[in-house]
């Protein structure tokens, strides 16, 4: 993405909507949706969205800004690409879902950086660069305690069992976290491709025009 979202200057503000299409990782694509509902028909976790993703889409080209980065429908959207797989006009919707998440971070919308998905994609992407592996100790000790430290003894001890019987079963280890080899170069890779993230949205996502479609109440 190559700078901010607009700050909307009314409800209704097209300027998101025209961002979204030239700054989000699919977003060009978007022109394309037609209102089918397969996406939504399509999504297992639906029901457990503020909005389905085909009623988001509609809300994005009506430039409802602040309603699309405080829905919680980013960070509950499990990646089962289903929604891409059935699109009849090949919209990418996990990815566009996943970068308008990432907006939302960036931003400091309280509701991205609050949410379990996100307080757990940063525990385990912490321990992904720098082991080159997940442990589940640790993912899990930073996820618990991202919620306080109280909270954080609460659920460790309410899930001792769990860890424990895994232990038996020599599912989970005791002592140092495992690496992988060359942790070194794993920096050089990671490294190398936020260089060619950076690059690409440097370049724009696209130039589409917001398209028409009817705004449904259905999710």
């Amino acid at each position: 993405m190559t700078h901010a979202s607009p700050t909307p200057t009314k409800k209704y503000d097209l300027n998101f909507a025209r961002w979204v299409y030239e700054n989000v990782d699919g977003g060009d694509r978007m022109a394309l949706c037609m209102q089918c509902g397969t996406c939504s028909g399509s999504c297992p976790v639906g029901q457990q969205m503020d909005y389905g993703p085909r009623k988001l889409f509609m809300m994005i080209r009506a430039g409802l800004k602040e309603e699309v980065l405080k829905s919680n429908t980013l960070w509950n959207c499990v990646s089962c690409y289903n929604c891409v797989v059935r699109c009849p006009r090949k919209v990418p919707v996990t990815y566009i879902l996943h970068d308008l998440a990432t907006v939302a971070v960036r931003e400091g919308y309280a509701e991205a950086k609050e949410s379990d998905n996100s307080r757990f994609a940063k525990a385990f992407w912490w321990s992904a660069a720098k082991y080159g592996r997940t442990d589940e100790r640790l993912v899990t000790a930073l996820y618990y305690f991202s919620f306080g430290m109280g909270e954080g003894y609460k659920r460790g001890m309410a899930n001792m069992p769990i860890a424990m019987g895994m232990v038996k079963t020599k599912r989970m280890h005791l002592g140092m976290p495992h690496k992988c080899k060359n942790t070194g170069e794993l920096k050089k890779i990671l490294a190398k491709a936020a260089e060619i993230e950076a690059r690409s949205h440097a370049g724009g996502a696209g130039n589409a025009n917001p398209a028409g479609g009817t705004a449904g109440h259905d999710k």
